[in-house]
């Protein structure tokens, strides 16, 4: 896992595992962002209910954790439908929207293998250090989980879009944006051409 502090001053751990994300034809997305047990290159680890209390809160205040892209608030690229515990870590289910420009250009981005995996953005609640100098991390006040694009291991790789469909889906989505794109813009100028002969 990769840690360190965005802009926003919440702390993110970066979870990247061979078998950890996999991505579907129409956008679903399934895996895990964090791991429990696991001692990360930074010294924490993750205990087991670490989620539990945060999860609960949210649930009561009618909120949802955020799908971000890059832990950018100003980018939300999809939702999670399902976040919750298991015994091997927090589970994420959700699906990236393919016809928000960031989503399609993410989706594009996974099935060409440069998206890696996922990281969460969070606040420590209670941690304490063990005999070996770990910091064991007992409550995280968990905000959001995003894609983003540096493993912290080169050995632990997650699988994307492997199948052939779903990377030429992915390309048709960002070709028919960047398609969308242009014609905008060429239907603007043409408003402002217009315009100006008028006047």
């Amino acid at each position: 896992m990769l840690e360190g502090k965005p802009a926003t001053g919440l702390e993110v751990k970066f979870c990247c595992f061979e078998e950890g994300v996999s991505v579907e034809n129409d956008g679903a997305i399934r895996g895990y962002a964090s791991i429990f047990g696991l001692s990360d290159q930074g010294g924490d680890v993750v205990q087991k209910g670490a989620y539990a209390a945060s999860l609960t809160r949210l649930k009561q205040d009618g909120r949802a954790v955020k799908m971000l892209w890059q832990h950018d608030a100003a980018q939300p690229i999809g939702i999670w439908e399902e976040v919750r515990e298991d015994d091997r870590g927090l589970l994420v289910k959700g699906r990236i929207l393919a016809d928000v420009q960031k989503g399609a250009e993410a989706l594009a981005l996974i099935g060409a293998g440069a998206i890696d995996g996922l990281s969460i953005g969070y606040r420590t609640v209670r941690a304490e250090k063990d005999a070996k100098g770990r910091r064991l991390l007992h409550e995280l006040e968990l905000w959001e989980v995003s894609l983003v694009t540096f493993p912290m291991l080169p050995e632990a790789r997650i699988k994307g879009r492997e199948d052939a469909g779903a990377s030429d889906l992915a390309r048709e989505l960002a070709g028919a944006f960047s398609a969308a794109r242009s014609m905008l813009a060429d239907i603007g100028q043409h408003s402002f051409s217009s315009k100006n002969r008028n006047d």
